[in-house]
């Protein structure tokens, strides 16, 4: 081969090489999330993608040939990172595009003054991002989450959508107090809105929405340690409703419903929502203070119109899940010491009572306790719950107190409360049950005194 045709071939497999190269360096095809306006590019359209600046945070594109103008003879232009998404080759792309289609137009307006979007499609999810009302975010697609509850404990009409803000901020907001519409050309926003949505965020309000409001009833017995399950799992609060709007209050005497359009400061630890009678002020860390007309809100019975009520929440360390089953491991744990303690009982005229592993008994001969103690519409067997609590000046005699809910020819419960005692000491083994009359137990479930003349009743082993 002469070095004529030698030094050609160098130069083609240089060039191929310098080819390929290129071609590994360059990041790929893209698709455009959000409308590039200034050039006219609808989101939707896969680019060629050239570089990734990590730096700038942003991505190099070039422009479509049928986008570009006779007064601008630029190819490229830039794109914020999270504004386009790359996918691979330019194969990839169109197929990427394909299937974003359906939504690759449309746009949402936000109907609500601090409307979140959220770390997962949830409504109790972490809060990303507030929205101001009339802001407009890029829908991306719909999304599989738990729906949004109204104050009704229904469903509400909507769904999650994946979301994307001009920031850049991702994630997922349900679109109850969404306007859904569709852009190709123009500007989304206008001068006067861009700067309405730059203004400082209210950052002790998100604290104040980032936390859970529980009825104060709940911290009193937090204090205590008188865990009652039952109004626990009730689930007694305060919802300010940013996914949908509406704040709600729900105690046990009140479940009221609040629309409004926005919260706005109203001095210092302070917000009224706009648009309603509510209003709510910041006491403490952990105490919110929330106020309400009682104009034309069936908000309980006794009230005059007119008047204005106040009520307080708080916010617990605990979630009242999580203190509902660190309770219920409590109460188990003490009836397992009767359990192992029996699990059968005998006594000389009270018959015999037999215990199972779920907390559920079978007394048999209790007939001399009916009706003094026992009702006589009372059924022998129902379930023991260890509910009651004892004051300190109980809590030296005896080993604590519990209940035996005993089913009854109506099908309702019927409550008999017991002191107990166990007793190992005489070799048989057993528990001495003292009644404890409804009056003598409070409305936290602690047994405030004993009885005048209490009934005792002593239990031994039988195997």
């Amino acid at each position: 081969m002469s070095y004529k045709a030698r030094l050609t071939l160098a130069l083609l497999s240089a060039l191929v090489l310098f080819y390929c190269s290129s071609c590994r360096s360059r990041p790929g095809w893209g698709i455009l999330l959000w409308a590039a306006e200034e050039e006219g590019i609808p989101s939707g359209t896969v680019l060629p993608v050239y570089i990734k600046s990590n730096i700038e945070k942003v991505w190099v594109v070039g422009i479509p040939r049928e986008y570009r103008t006779q007064y601008s003879k630029s190819t490229k232009m830039e794109v914020p990172l999270p504004k386009l998404e790359l996918a691979g080759s330019k194969r990839a792309a169109e197929k990427r595009a394909e299937e974003f289609s359906e939504y690759a137009l449309v746009y949402a307006e936000t109907l609500q003054d601090g409307l979140p979007i959220r770390d997962a499609p949830d409504n109790g999810a972490r809060r990303v991002y507030r929205l101001r009302i009339g802001e407009v975010i890029k829908i991306i697609r719909p999304v599989e989450g738990n729906p949004a509850i109204s104050a009704t404990g229904n469903p509400l009409p909507g769904e999650w959508f994946s979301v994307l803000t001009e920031d850049g901020t991702s994630g997922y907001c349900f679109s109850y107090r969404l306007k859904l519409f569709d852009h190709t050309t123009g500007p989304l926003y206008s001068v006067s809105e861009q700067q309405q949505f730059e203004e400082v965020r209210d950052s002790e309000l998100e604290s104040v929405l980032s936390r859970t409001w529980v009825a104060e009833i709940y911290g009193v017995m937090l204090d205590e340690g008188t865990i009652d399950i039952e109004t626990f799992s009730r689930h007694w609060g305060f919802l300010p409703g940013e996914d949908t709007g509406v704040a709600n209050i729900f105690l046990n005497d009140i479940d009221i419903s609040f629309p409004y359009s926005a919260i706005r400061s109203d001095g210092s630890r302070s917000w009224r929502f706009e648009g309603s009678t509510l209003s709510m002020r910041l006491r403490s860390p952990t105490n919110l203070s929330v106020q309400f007309d009682v104009d034309n809100v069936n908000a309980g019975s006794g009230w005059s119109s007119g008047s204005r009520r106040t009520v307080q929440f708080v916010n617990l360390p605990t979630s009242l899940d999580d203190l509902i089953v660190q309770e219920e491991t409590r109460r188990e744990a003490l009836f397992n010491t009767l359990y192992i303690e029996g699990p059968i009982f005998s006594s000389a005229g009270y018959g015999r009572l037999y215990l199972n592993e779920k907390q559920e008994f079978l007394w048999e001969g209790f007939e001399k306790l009916i009706p003094s103690v026992i009702p006589s519409m009372a059924l022998g067997r129902g379930r023991i719950e260890m509910r009651l609590y004892l004051p300190a000046s109980l809590a030296g005699r005896y080993n604590g107190a519990f209940t035996f809910k005993f089913k009854s020819i109506s099908g309702a419960d019927i409550p008999v409360n017991f002191l107990y005692t166990i007793d190992s000491g005489d070799g048989l083994g057993g528990v001495r049950l003292e009644y404890v009359p409804d009056s003598n137990i409070d409305s936290h479930n602690r047994v405030i005194s004993r009885d005048f003349s209490p009934m005792i009743i002593y239990f031994y082993q039988a195997g």
